[in-house]
């Protein structure tokens, strides 16, 4: 139940597991949480992952949870915000950031479709929407890749195809935005199925969040989680009751307006210009890049990159935040986060973040690249010989100690001290990894944490050294799958034999670094509290 277990938990059907708990979800929890996913999405409820649950949980769908959790569902009573939560007036603004670069609509003609995506919750309700020219627009529209300063990250082609953000105080409430590696069209009629994604349905969709509406169970409702298609030419469209009755709810009925009641007046002459036709020629799908499974074997790198730790397997990685919570059980590709890379690598061999200028250094085979945050900079890739290493040297792990801000490169059995500030490994090496006490040989790699300890990784194994030790603790080895990926049926290893004496390479100690993100993160899990009712 994987790939199921892993959906529910990401469209809030159940809770996040915590790993410092170690709580894993019953066959119970789970059985409830798939018959509560069924009955939202209209399936028949049978509480099993059978053929029409599956197939549903595979369609492209709004990034936005359906629920925080499940016990959530039986509190809620209504599913728009409160009086609180919504925008304090009824005149908003928009303007678009940032426009796809892949599609073939042009700049005029998505400003269009957003136009007309904001006049359908217009015609019925009190609001008004205006463009502006600048970034001081209420709603910010923009299309983006893989992690984009939010967590929320897109997953290429199909799965998740947009997200907002429900009204607030904070500078990022209302925004908006679309996966840029969709293929974005215009298709009124659906003419052409398969061939991409209509722009306009997901735009409608997407504003109601913008404004205040979680998703609705209504099969005819615009807020259903699930990509449903086409909608029709967008100049005529117009919400479905359900989607009137929730907008009207928070922000009133349009001045002189009868709607719903089949007296309806007019459409307001837009002042857009007319929609043109699709472009043709329009882009196909991107193929998926088969993604590794993080409950098998182990990883290739591992890092702790501004506080995060990062697990990179095949070309692929996972990010875990300093709440130790994974932003997403699904990996993304390296090469969308870390452009510069080889296009053609297998596997990255190590990682780590540079002490003296948080500079991001990787190492595939007898090279390596060095990235200011996710931009290569010039003159890479280089052989590590420049490094003061053997020529042909592939390093297989590397980390830092914060104490003396002194990198350790290790390659099989021997490990090098290198001086960042110098760029040169330090005279009196290699020396053997057997220094440290209680850990296999070849290491697939080590990194710090940020409770100042450093962990050894293998295979499916990880090891603890508290501080300055070089010996591992009694309690380990345990199993990474099990504690860190949240894995289910992995089991934790038993302990060895507790160990004596306690040392570390000129007494060294490590210092844990505060991640930048949490304070994203918990900013975000504040903004998702608000339209719970």
């Amino acid at each position: 139940m994987g790939k199921g277990l892993e959906w529910l938990i990401r469209y809030g059907y159940l809770p996040q597991p915590d790993p410092r708990a170690a709580r894993l979800q019953t066959q119970e929890e789970f059985s409830v949480a798939v018959r509560t996913m069924q009955r939202f999405a209209g399936l028949p409820v049978t509480g099993k992952l059978d053929q029409k649950t599956l197939e549903m949980m595979n369609r492209p769908r709004c990034s936005l949870p359906d629920f925080i959790g499940t016990s959530e569902l039986m509190r809620r009573k209504r599913r728009y915000a409160l009086s609180d939560n919504v925008w304090k007036k009824t005149d908003l603004t928009w303007h678009i950031r940032s426009f796809p670069r892949s599609s073939q609509l042009s700049g005029d003609h998505v400003r269009n479709l957003i136009f007309y995506a904001f006049q359908a919750w217009s015609n019925s309700s009190a609001l008004t929407f205006k463009e502006m020219p600048s970034e001081q627009a209420d709603i910010l529209v923009d299309f983006a890749a893989s992690y984009h300063d939010d967590t929320y990250p897109f997953d290429g082609p199909g799965g998740t195809l947009a997200h907002a953000f429900f009204p607030g105080e904070y500078p990022i409430s209302g925004d908006t935005h679309f996966d840029n590696e969709e293929t974005w069209i215009y298709d009124p009629q659906n003419e052409s199925p398969g061939h991409g994604t209509d722009l306009f349905a997901v735009a409608v969709h997407e504003f109601g969040h913008a404004l205040g509406l979680a998703h609705s169970s209504v099969k005819e409702s615009i807020m259903m989680p699930y990509y449903q298609g086409p909608v029709g030419l967008p100049h005529l469209y117009q919400l479905s009751l359900d989607d009137v009755m929730g907008i009207q709810q928070i922000y009133g009925r349009r001045p002189h307006s009868s709607y719903p009641d089949e007296d309806i007046p007019a459409l307001p002459v837009p002042t857009a210009p007319p929609i043109p036709d699709l472009p043709p020629d329009r882009p196909r799908d991107k193929p998926h890049l088969p993604a590794p499974d993080r409950c098998m074997a182990g990883f290739d790198a591992i890092a702790n990159i501004r506080g995060e730790v990062f697990f990179f397997k095949a070309r692929h990685f996972w990010r875990m935040q300093p709440s130790q919570n994974l932003v997403s059980l699904e990996p993304a590709q390296t090469l969308r986060f870390w452009n510069g890379l080889p296009p053609d690598f297998k596997a990255i061999d190590a990682v780590y973040e540079r002490a003296n200028d948080s500079q991001i250094v990787f190492f595939i085979g007898p090279y390596y690249w060095v990235f200011t945050d996710t931009r290569v900079n010039r003159g890479y890739p280089r052989p590590t010989s420049d490094l003061g290493l053997p020529p042909g040297t592939v390093i297989g792990a590397v980390f830092v100690w914060p104490h003396n801000g002194k990198t350790y490169l290790l390659e099989k059995d021997l490990y090098w001290r290198y001086d960042d500030q110098l760029g040169h490994v330090e005279p009196g090496y290699p020396k053997p990894v057997t220094l440290w006490k209680g850990v296999p040989s070849e290491l697939d790699d080590v990194t710090h944490w940020n409770d100042g300890h450093t962990y050894f990784f293998k295979d499916i194994r990880y090891w603890r050294f508290k501080g300055g030790n070089v010996e591992a603790d009694s309690a380990y080895p345990r199993s990474t799958p099990h504690d860190l990926m949240f894995c289910q049926g992995s089991a934790t290893f038993s302990p060895p034999a507790p160990r004596h004496g306690h040392g570390g390479e000129e007494g060294l100690c490590l210092s844990g670094r505060a991640g930048r993100s949490e304070s994203t993160f918990l900013a975000w899990i504040l903004i998702l509290l608000w339209v719970i009712c």
